[in-house]
């Protein structure tokens, strides 16, 4: 049996157009934040979606409920989906950064795990709830899976679901689904797009890369 888990970084933030870090504060979406979780639910109505998750952060509950509905399925929150808390970064351009703590950002460049901001979370902490997130995932969808082959509703027992999250926590489990150093994330996944698709394959504990930053295209299955 295999599981697909498609990570999705959330729409637009208001934030976004200045680059300003956004961990732990809960911000809204923009207009054209909406416009892409509208393009994604229009996606998520031919996917094939047995699951929609979220983190319960406003900006990725904003993107996911209009999936879930248009999949026909309920919205479940997790908040072990929450971004990484930036600490004495939260609200901060890198500019501002550099100006205020020049040391926090040299180590933070060195090495963005060893060396993550002052008064935030460590990021290692993040892989591990998420690692924990998904591994209750997959259980729930073996239990689920068992008996005649089919999960409940007679849905195939191949599960493909939505998860709607955050850019740096996503690329830090990446690494770690991957088998790469966690400190490489920003080098090796510089960028996630908003409301684009990144999909895993989970086949008995080897998970493999499908797509990774694949735009969605309205009313075309991926």
């Amino acid at each position: 049996m295999s599981l697909n888990v498609i990570f999705v970084r959330h729409g637009e933030s208001v934030w976004h157009g200045e680059n300003r870090y956004a961990g732990a504060t809960d911000i809204d979406l923009t207009d054209h934040g909406r416009d892409q979780a509208a393009a994604l639910a229009d996606w998520a109505a031919q996917a094939g979606l047995t699951a929609v998750w979220s983190s319960p952060m406003l900006r990725c509950r904003q993107t996911a409920a209009g999936s879930a509905a248009a999949a026909g399925l309920p919205l479940h929150l997790d908040p072990r989906l929450r971004e990484l808390d930036f600490g004495v970064a939260e609200g901060l351009t890198r500019a501002e950064m550099r100006e205020r703590m020049p040391e926090a950002v040299a180590s933070f460049e060195a090495d963005p795990v060893a060396g993550h901001f002052p008064e935030g979370e460590d990021p290692a902490a993040v892989v591990e709830r998420y690692a924990a997130f998904l591994a209750d995932l997959r259980a729930e969808h073996d239990t689920g899976a068992q008996g005649d082959g089919k999960q409940a509703g007679g849905k195939e027992s191949d599960g493909r679901i939505l998860v709607v999250a955050h850019s740096t926590a996503i690329r830090l489990t990446l690494c770690r689904l991957l088998g790469l150093p966690l400190r490489d994330y920003r080098r090796r996944f510089p960028y996630l797009a908003n409301c684009a698709l990144n999909e895993l394959v989970l086949s008995d504990g080897t998970p493999s890369l499908l797509t990774l930053n694949r735009p969605v295209t309205p009313g075309v299955p991926a």
